[in-house]
């Protein structure tokens, strides 16, 4: 609720109350020339004092709430509109075995990698997201979406391997994610691309699908993810009696920084190497911040003129006040 002429109410109710002061208090009480029951006061002592001056409460009611009508009292509905022409991301995630190396501490490269790309989807608001997962192979994980909470979902459930052959296949992993958005409206085409090896598997060659994302106008952002050497990798077995046991098994891992690189710098986007946690979180903010979609804001207010409650209350004690000087009037003369 809002007033449009707020200093012309103050101003009224002043004189307002300076009338009833005086009415009250200076001006002698026989005299009033508000309706009978003030000439009535003499013939009344039977009445209270109070009884008698409930009149004069029910018009100072009244007007007050004819002063608040003068103020000219509006609801205001507001509508706030954002339109805005977003970017297709595709986030391309390894989940090959290696990933599940524990030197992103305190979690494994894939745990952290999840973890990093949710708060990046928190992050966006009026863009559209897809999920590729790839091993020695590549699938289309969600599409593109804008449906958050969905993806959020279908990532929080990414495993390695999940069925697929064994191997980092970089060029079909690009290719796939490629594929996803050459028919894709946004204002750019961006594919995040997470690894932690280097092309060992697939069919198509990495050169060829940096070719397509190419043609296609992608902006490819690579992480090189993990430490490059002997590293750990766990392995999960039971024993007689179901428990889970941890192992593990010394295993190369390099990651192939010169294709990453080119990757990047062919398409206009960039590289980056994450060797923990908080290397991977810092990427993400500086993608998010490189791949900002503008927002256009607009706001519509709708006025609703209110003051015609006011002055149908402001009659209403109006019309007690009267009616209640009519029954004094009655009570006294009767």
């Amino acid at each position: 609720m809002r007033y449009e002429s707020p200093l012309l109410a103050i101003a009224l109710f002043v004189l307002w109350c300076l009338f009833f002061v005086y009415l009250v208090f200076f001006k002698d009480k026989t005299s009033r020339s508000f309706p009978s029951s003030v000439s009535f006061q003499k013939k009344s002592g039977f009445l209270t004092q109070a009884f008698l001056n409930l009149s004069f409460v029910l018009y100072f009611v009244a007007g007050v709430f004819l002063i608040l009508a003068f103020a000219r009292p509006q609801s205001v509905d507001e509508r706030v509109i954002k339109k805005s022409k977003g970017i297709d991301i595709i986030a391309t995630l390894d989940i090959s075995d290696s990933m599940l190396i524990e030197d992103m501490q305190p979690h494994s490269r894939l745990r952290s990698a999840k973890k990093t790309i949710s708060n990046f989807i928190k992050g966006r608001e009026t863009d559209r997201i897809g999920l590729v997962v790839f091993s020695g192979e590549a699938y289309t994980r969600v599409p593109l979406t804008m449906d958050y909470r969905l993806l959020q979902k279908s990532l929080a459930r990414v495993q390695t391997q999940a069925n697929l052959k064994k191997g980092t296949a970089i060029g079909v992993a690009l290719a796939t994610a490629t594929s996803r958005l050459i028919h894709a409206k946004g204002r750019s085409k961006v594919i995040v691309l997470l690894t932690d090896g280097e092309n060992n598997s697939g069919s198509i060659d990495p050169s060829v699908a940096l070719k397509l994302a190419i043609d296609v106008g992608v902006k490819i952002y690579t992480v090189g993810v993990g430490k490059d050497g002997m590293a750990k990798l766990p392995i999960y077995t039971k024993d007689f009696r179901g428990r889970k046991i941890k192992t593990t098994r010394m295993m190369p891992s390099y990651v192939n920084e010169t294709l990453l690189k080119e990757m990047a710098q062919k398409t206009g986007g960039k590289y980056f190497r994450a060797s923990d946690s908080v290397d991977l979180d810092q990427i993400f903010k500086s993608i998010n911040n490189l791949e900002k979609t503008n927002v256009e804001t607009f706001k519509f207010e709708k006025i609703n003129e209110e003051f015609q409650y006011f002055v149908w209350w402001g009659f209403i004690f109006l019309l007690f006040g009267l009616f209640w000087d009519t029954l004094v009037a009655w009570r006294v003369l009767g």
